[in-house]
């Protein structure tokens, strides 16, 4: 049985592998945070994984929105006189495994198999964020992310550490254990540092 908390289900699973996944979400324009923590499953097993991108495009592929707001007063205004757009449109994230879990108990690499396709994809509360990060072992996974691995890595420390009470002891524990996985690169480490606000 998997984590028990009341998470909010916000999407589907429309493309897996062991190692990522991309997924739809059911609201438009409402993705997940980049850097957020979600999890969704396959069987048994909790998956865990960090947002890494999110995107709004048409459904048709090829098909790009046309602009439509001339005369209207704000954006909303758009919405409500052309209620057809929310039907063409859609808002789809990547996620990049980073664990997976059964009933509280993590562990931090690659699970056995991909999620399943139509698997529902779940925001972490903050007390599952806290619990998952018990351990930064992950992090190692996101230091050789081809793109944008230094946003990503301040990203997921900043969305974690307000999952604690004192969310300065976490950063500060963090910036440890980074230090240990980019030895030698202390650039490196003060740009991800530098990001890293709360």
């Amino acid at each position: 049985m998997g984590y028990n908390g009341l998470s909010a289900k916000i999407g589907e699973v429309i493309e897996s592998s062991t190692s990522s996944f991309r997924a739809e979400c059911y609201e438009l324009h409402c993705p997940p945070s980049f850097g957020s923590l979600v999890r969704t499953r396959e069987g048994n097993i909790d998956i865990y994984a960090v947002v890494s991108g999110a995107s709004t495009t048409s459904i048709e592929a090829g098909r790009r929105p046309i602009a439509r707001g001339r005369g209207d007063v704000n954006e909303e205004d758009i919405y409500l006189s052309n209620p057809q757009l929310e039907k063409l449109m859609r808002t789809e994230f990547t996620a990049l495994v980073v664990g997976h879990g059964d009933s509280g108990e993590f562990s931090q690499y690659m699970p056995p198999r991909p999620a399943r396709i139509h698997s529902f994809v779940y925001s972490c509360e903050p007390d599952e964020v806290a619990m998952f990060n018990q351990s930064l072992a992950y992090l190692s996974m996101l230091i050789d992310v081809p793109e944008r691995s230094n946003e990503l890595i301040a990203a997921t420390l900043r969305n974690a550490a307000v999952a604690y009470s004192e969310p300065m002891a976490f950063l500060v524990r963090a910036g440890k254990e980074l230090a240990l996985m980019i030895a030698g690169d202390t650039n490196r480490l003060n740009i991800i540092l530098k990001k890293v606000r709360v």
